[in-house]
């Protein structure tokens, strides 16, 4: 799967922002170090909705299995 990614520049350097991932923010003093700094940001957004998804049905029954978008 394909994401776009977004680069503004600013006087302390760049923000950075996934347009299909709400919440996946992150910068940095250069283009470089922000973009290798999207990874991440794109990682704990997900985990955090996965613990916070967990944390809602905690006690009810539900089904919970992977699931895999093909390329």
């Amino acid at each position: 799967m394909k994401f776009t990614a977004v680069f503004k520049k600013f006087p302390e350097g760049y923000a950075a922002f996934i347009e299909e991932l709400p919440g996946v923010n992150t910068q940095g003093k250069t283009l470089e170090e922000a973009r290798k700094n999207l990874p991440e940001a794109v990682e704990l957004v997900l985990e955090t909705n996965r613990q916070l998804a967990e944390e809602s049905m905690k006690g009810q029954d539900v089904i919970r299995e992977s699931f895999l978008i093909p390329a």
